[in-house]
């Protein structure tokens, strides 16, 4: 067995955590704590599940980043709960989730896990750069079938996905992406570029469906290849090409937005998975007993216990 690293779409974990367990949940302040609880139960369970030797919280410094946004207006426009003049704008976080994201940070830290988020980027950046760098197997955990673009068997890179619960989670893999999308991995981007994503305001090329999408990949290898080919004139329908050629600004600029960044500038962090030492036994406990995290926190610390040393 060899060491691998586990990164976390933080945000997607902490979001499905909230929702999933009762906001009754909740410290001796009357601080909803729910979501906490639930996030550290997440990772007991990845990390028992599939144990990682090695773990990143990877972090949205910025959920909409405006060099994305200046391409693409409607970027996660529907999200927006405030624009601001300066900084990134406000995203829709229902206020008892906002004011435990500030307690997740603190109880990640006292266990010694590593957060790294980058300024001006998403999550997402942060997980293509250090998914793309690893020389570790790498688990990407997310929601998010954006991040569908890293998996790459040839260098044991694979999602696992949560969009269907924590008790049903799927392992993604090329075999995966093909069967589902008809498209590579490599050509995933390209795919999500054409078919659009409402869920992130973006509109896709009208009338181009992943059916669509999929047969000009597998005719052209890539997006480039397809408006070669609607230029010229060759190898697709002239309603096709029609849709193709009217969709040209759009593709000018999207795939920019689509394509995660693979070369952000991250510091170093050390994330080994260990168990806590008697100091951070009792820092762990301080804070559970602060937050009434109770089982939740025992139960992660025993997890750290058991973490698979090479």
């Amino acid at each position: 067995m060899t060491d691998r690293l586990m990164l976390l779409d933080s945000a997607s974990l902490y979001f499905r955590a909230f929702y999933g367990v009762p906001d009754t949940v909740r410290a001796p302040d009357g601080t909803p704590v729910n979501a906490v609880r639930g996030f550290l139960d997440i990772i007991t369970k990845l990390v028992t599940t599939y144990q990682p030797t090695h773990l990143i919280a990877c972090w949205d410094d910025d959920w909409r980043p405006q060099w994305r946004v200046d391409l693409i207006p409607t970027y996660k426009t529907h999200r927006v709960a405030e624009v601001v003049a300066v900084g990134p704008d406000i995203e829709v976080v229902p206020d008892p989730l906002e004011a435990q994201v500030p307690v997740i940070r603190e109880t990640l830290g006292a266990l010694g896990l590593a957060i790294v988020g980058a300024a001006e980027h998403e999550a997402d950046d942060v997980i293509g750069t250090l998914a793309t760098r690893a020389a570790l197997p790498v688990d990407v955990v997310t929601g998010d079938r954006d991040l569908f673009q890293l998996v790459d068997d040839g260098r044991d890179v694979r999602v696992i996905y949560t969009a269907r619960g924590m008790s049903n989670l799927e392992i993604v893999t090329d075999a995966t992406v093909v069967t589902k999308y008809g498209v590579l991995p490599s050509q995933y981007a390209d795919f999500a570029t054409l078919r659009g994503d409402s869920s992130d305001g973006l509109p896709g090329v009208a009338g181009i469906g992943e059916k669509t999408a999929a047969g000009l990949l597998a005719a052209h290898g890539d997006l480039a290849g397809i408006i070669a080919a609607a230029e010229a004139g060759e190898g697709m329908s002239a309603r096709v090409r029609a849709k193709m050629l009217a969709g040209a600004p759009y593709l000018e600029v999207a795939p920019q937005v689509v394509a995660v960044v693979r070369d952000l500038d991250l510091p170093e962090v050390d994330a080994t998975l260990r168990p806590l030492d008697e100091k951070g036994r009792a820092d762990a406990s301080a804070l559970a007993e602060r937050w009434a995290l109770g089982a939740a926190m025992n139960r992660i610390v025993e997890a750290l216990d058991r973490v698979r040393r090479a």
